[in-house]
């Protein structure tokens, strides 16, 4: 044999980490201290603790990294250290009414607490307002003014009245009133025998003949006369009864003011704030202009409040009288402790931004708002402190994306109802913007950054920190011990089974394979969690003290067991011989390849016949995948990189003129990645050479055109699905799998992988280039060139290089033209695909 086996076949103790026998060394979880560290993310840690600290706009953190690594539970810890409950609470925001314009509500920030307070004072104001000015209008004092104040107006108009009566006695008239339309009206008629009578009647005594022509006209002429004094007369009326409005005014201005007065300071004195002392201001001269409003009869109110419609038990809405005076309390934070933290699971337009209510009218159709109708989100809410929302939830929520980047742009919020289909009349409401002092932190993954750091010019503007959570951590003592206390952390929380030192080595391992390297630690503690619940759930059911290594075993079965129903049928197929796998003999131009099957939470590997043939012709290596359109681009690549390696090899001198077919067998559907290159060169090598290949071994690895073995992923899961298949078969003590040598660190097999290893049933192979992989499939030397250029014969290399010459001179000999032999046709992509499509 060419290669030594022994040189490169690896030991048990290589192909999986132990914990126990690394040197773990406590004895059981409970000795452990209790910890709420948080465990493998210093990076992320580090980037959220800049973003948290810097107050410069802009500085929000999105935080990326797979489920389960942490970065929910990350950021509630390191808000809450960052949280001092000494630490001064944010404002109270209240909106109030705006004198001025009543469409858009003031806002008011007053230290925490205050807020509440106000609103409580100004619903006292407005009780004490009601129930007093009643009670001061309905004195002795106040009625006796006015009712002064009114019989001498009464007697100014009654002295107007009788003087002008007088003077129109004298002309023979009278003043009578007289109905016109509906309302009646005080008119002048000409006195006949006493008595008042009409023009009109006046005229049927003319046509009779019992008054004169010339005295109707004395009469008509003088009523034109005393007319215009008549109107001199009401407008002295109507200066006298304004005068009594004013004088009125007066009175109630000067009854209700020192009362007013002095609840408006009182209150005042309360706050210091001029936002308040300005509002309290405008409400003071609101209730002396609107004295009326509180002048009402308890009665009427009550009718006013209760108006029916006839038949229908519906009540009808009634405009509040003292809403001018009411406040809203839009963010209380009496009882928050430093800065809020809101952690927002369903971030809607109307949950985020908040809303403007409306009570509508259900017979007319109509509806109505005002400003204690406006309702906070969690964005005001955490104003001053941190919102913490899931990205996807925010992109996939109509309208909240682009309101947040405005918001958080602006450094503003607006309050306002989201309505794309307009089935309502939009508000007239624009309350007042609020100052937008707030962090949000926004938890996503690696394709919504990307996403929107390339395609939202935004997005960077406002996200500036980059918080990325790692899948793995280093592996040493200091993250085992840390892995041993977050089992502690599990273990007590959730009042579970302790686990004892090979309970937790079990975990740790199971830690170590999950991250896909020996070196490395998974932080995907949702699985690690999930793992430690069920593995205390076994030992309940087998009554044990403590979870032993065989409970997590046990666990990590059953989980296995409840997502492979599809690893187990394709496996039926290679029992039944219908996916067809040689593992004894050998054959030529055929090899066993090794691929992965990912379900999304579970992968599994199996293998793959790879078949190669070879003739005469001018097309090079041809990809059967490519051809029918199942190649993926890193596939085809990796086919390219054999014509590069063989060129290297052989075509110094001479062309290669060759037709090479390679196939994945069985394979119906799309085949990606470059891990079969190594495998197919492996194939065509034997194909070219006439030399057989062992099918006892199956083959992974990538390479370059340089022949080097490179490595690839998965390839616990490609080992275990091979050695699975030669297990049902029988293991004959010559079956293995021959992987990278880099992949060295990665293994973490199987327990019955590693055991069939010890006793020598099956043999895992690492090598580092492609000569060294083919001399063990098939025992030849692979051969190298000397100094003219020359393999030696009877090797490997010599046997392909013969093959080509022969190929070459037999291509010279049906052209008759060498040169022509260096015009390979061009290859057209796909053209099996268009065929069938014809």
């Amino acid at each position: 044999m060419a290669v030594k086996k022994k040189d490169l076949e690896l030991p048990p103790e290589k192909l999986r980490w132990n914990c126990q026998e690394d040197g773990f060394c406590v004895e059981c979880s409970d000795e452990l201290d209790f910890s709420e560290e948080i465990i493998g993310q210093p990076r992320a840690i580090e980037a959220i603790k800049v973003g948290l600290d810097v107050t410069s706009l802009g500085y929000n953190i999105f935080i990326t990294g797979l489920a389960g690594t942490g970065r929910t539970t990350t950021i509630r810890k390191l808000l809450q250290q960052l949280k001092s409950e000494t630490e001064d609470a944010p404002p109270d925001i209240l909106y109030v009414y705006n004198f001025g314009d009543p469409d858009r509500p003031k806002v008011i920030y007053l230290p925490s607490g205050e807020g509440k307070r106000f609103r409580s004072d100004m619903e006292t104001f407005i009780k004490n307002l009601s129930e007093n000015l009643a009670k001061l209008f309905e004195s002795d004092v106040y009625k006796n003014k006015r009712k002064d104040l009114i019989r001498r107006s009464q007697d100014k108009q009654k002295e107007l009245i009788d003087k002008f009566q007088e003077e129109i006695k004298k002309e023979n008239f009278a003043l009578v009133q007289v109905q016109v339309g509906q309302f009646p009206k005080l008119d002048l008629q000409p006195l006949f025998d006493g008595k008042p009578i009409s023009f009109d009647e006046l005229n049927v005594l003319v046509q009779e003949g019992k008054i004169p022509k010339e005295v109707e006209k004395q009469f008509i002429d003088k009523y034109q006369e005393l007319e215009g004094r008549l109107d001199e007369i009401f407008k002295q009326g109507r200066a006298i009864a304004a005068e009594l409005e004013d004088k009125l005014k007066k009175l109630n201005d000067a009854t209700a003011n020192p009362m007013i007065e002095s609840m408006i300071e009182d209150i005042k004195e309360r706050y210091d704030s001029s936002d308040i002392d300005q509002h309290l201001d405008d409400i003071k001269q609101h209730v002396i202009d609107n004295l009326d409003t509180f002048l009402k009869k308890e009665k009427g109110q009550q009718q006013a409040a209760q108006q029916m419609i006839p038949g229908m038990q519906i009540q009808q809405p009634q405009q509040d009288p003292f809403l001018p005076y009411r406040v809203n309390l839009l963010v209380d934070n009496s009882k928050t402790k430093g800065r809020p933290i809101i952690e927002e699971t369903n971030p809607t337009f109307r949950n985020i931004f908040g809303v403007i209510e409306r009570d509508v009218n259900g017979l007319r159709g109509g509806s109505r708002t005002d400003f204690t109708k406006i309702k906070a989100g969690s964005l005001l809410k955490a104003t001053g402190g941190f919102l913490v929302v899931n990205a996807m939830d925010v992109l996939t929520e109509p309208g909240v994306w682009q309101n947040l980047k405005r918001s958080l742009r602006n450094n503003i919020i607006e309050v306002q109802s989201y309505d794309p289909f307009y089935l309502f009349s939009a508000s007239a409401l624009k309350p007042e913007q609020i100052k937008a002092n707030i962090k949000i932190v926004m938890i996503g993954d690696y394709f919504l950054y990307h996403l929107l750091s390339h395609h939202d010019d935004d997005f960077r503007k406002i996200f500036k920190i980059k918080a990325e959570f790692d899948t793995v951590m280093d592996r040493d003592d200091n993250t085992l011990n840390k892995y041993c206390i977050f089992i502690n952390k599990i273990v007590t929380n959730e009042n579970l089974i302790h686990f004892d030192a090979s309970g937790m080595a079990a975990i740790a391992e199971f830690g170590v394979r999950l991250a896909g390297r020996k070196k490395k630690l998974s932080t995907r503690f949702n699985v690690i969690a999930d793992l430690i619940r069920e593995s205390s759930y076994h030992a309940s059911k087998d009554d044990a003290e403590r979870v032993n290594y065989d409970h997590v075993q046990k666990a990590i079965d059953g989980w296995i067991r409840r997502v492979n129903l599809p690893e187990d049928k394709i496996q039926e197929l290679y029992d039944e011989g219908t996916l067809m796998v040689d593992t004894e003999g050998t054959d030529t131009g055929q090899i066993n390849g090794l691929a992965v099957y990912s379900l999304g939470d579970y992968a599994f590997g199996r293998p793959t016949r790879i078949t190669v043939t070879t003739s005469l012709g001018r097309k090079g290596v041809i990809n059967i995948e490519r051809e029918s359109d199942l190649s993926g681009k890193t596939h085809d690549k990796g086919v390219l990189i054999l014509e590069g390696y063989l060129s290297k090899m052989f075509a110094q001198t001479k062309p290669i003129t060759m037709n090479a077919s390679i196939c994945f067998e069985q394979s119906y559907s799309g085949v990606d990645g470059d891990s079969a290159s190594s495998t197919e060169m492996f194939c065509l090598l034997s194909a070219l050479s006439g030399l057989p290949l062992r099918q006892d071994l199956a083959v992974t690895g990538s390479m370059n055109q340089n022949g080097e073995i490179q490595p690839i992923g998965g390839v616990n899961e490609k080992i275990e699905g091979f050695f699975k298949v030669c297990k049902n078969k029988g293991l004959t003590g010559k079956q293995g799998c021959i992987i990278p040598k880099k992949n060295v660190n990665d293994l973490m097999l199987d327990h019955d992988v590693v055991e069939a290893v010890k006793e020598g049933k099956f043999h895992i192979y690492a090598i580092e280039y492609i000569a060294e992989g083919i001399e063990l499939l098939t025992g030849k030397k692979a051969g190298e060139k000397n100094s003219k250029g020359e393999f030696p014969k009877g090797t490997i290399h010599y046997l392909v290089d013969q093959q080509l010459e022969e190929y070459m001179q037999t291509a010279r000999k049906i052209t008759g033209d060498g040169n022509s032999i260096l015009k390979p046709k061009p290859k057209k992509r796909g053209s099996a695909k268009k065929k069938s499509k014809k």
